[in-house]
């Protein structure tokens, strides 16, 4: 079972980065919601809130990608990766997981390793 307090736990870089990927994948998802329902019902209002909040959490993740790339010093490859996804919609998910699990977040990375099986 998954401690959600651990979630809420932005006492490094790692877990800081890790919280603004999944609230940015969240963004996403409420936003894809919103432009069905604009469709849908022809509601042009049902995107502005969601957009906005996507908006902000999206250029919140640009700066933490970065302030985690310099601080766990990745290289420019790494840095790249994560700067690109943010682009695709659940991609900082992804990436999440690809950088947990080689070694790219410091302590996450290793309690990703602990927690796999031998």
């Amino acid at each position: 079972m998954v401690d959600m307090t651990s979630f809420f736990d932005l006492s490094t870089p790692a877990k800081r980065f890790r919280f603004v990927a999944v609230l940015e994948a969240i963004t996403w998802a409420i936003l894809i919601v919103a432009m069905v329902i604009k469709r849908v019902f022809d509601n042009e209002d049902a995107i502005f809130v969601p957009g906005m909040a996507h908006g902000v959490v999206f250029v919140a993740f640009i700066l933490v990608a970065l302030l985690t790339a310099f601080a766990l010093r990745w290289n420019a490859k790494v840095t790249l990766l994560a700067l690109v996804s943010s682009i695709p919609p659940f991609g900082t998910i992804v990436f999440e997981w690809w950088a947990a699990r080689n070694g790219h977040l410091a302590e996450l990375s290793t309690e990703q390793s602990a927690a796999a099986p031998a």
